[in-house]
C-alpha cells in the first residue's frame, strides 16, 4: 500500500493528458503488439529495408507457408500498418509512413546489433 496519495492537481493534469493523448496511445499500443510478434516484426523490418516485397519474397525468406505469411500480412493491414498495391496478378506490400516514427527505434537497434 502507498502511504501518500498523488497531488490533486498532478492527478487533474494527468487525467486530461490521458484524455487528449488518447488516440495516440491507442494507435500506438496497436503498432507495438502487432510488432510484438517476431514473425511480424521481421516483416516490417524488411519492409523498412527494402522499401515493398510481395508475399512470395516473404515465403523465401521466411520459409513459411503462403498462408502463415498471407495471415501476418493482413493483421498488420487491417490496423494500417502496411498498404499494399497491385502490378498485375502481384500485391506488393509497403510501410504505411506515419507508422515508420513508432518503429525508427526499433528498426536502428536491429540494424545496430546487425553490425
Amino acid at each position: 500500500m502507498y502511504a501518500r496519495r498523488g497531488q490533486p492537481k498532478t492527478t487533474t493534469r494527468c487525467r486530461e493528458t490521458q484524455g487528449t493523448n488518447s488516440e495516440a496511445i491507442t494507435a500506438i499500443c496497436k503498432v507495438l503488439a502487432l510488432a510484438g510478434n517476431e514473425t511480424r516484426l521481421r516483416i516490417l523490418f524488411f519492409l523498412k529495408e527494402e522499401g515493398e516485397l510481395c508475399p512470395c519474397d516473404f515465403v523465401d525468406i521466411l520459409e513459411m507457408s503462403v498462408p502463415s505469411v498471407s495471415q501476418h500480412i493482413r493483421k498488420m493491414k487491417d490496423v494500417g500498418l502496411i498498404t499494399s498495391r497491385r502490378e498485375g496478378q502481384t500485391l506488393y506490400y509497403s510501410l504505411v509512413q506515419n507508422h515508420n516514427e513508432v518503429l525508427d527505434n526499433v528498426f536502428a537497434k536491429i540494424q545496430k546489433i546487425k553490425r
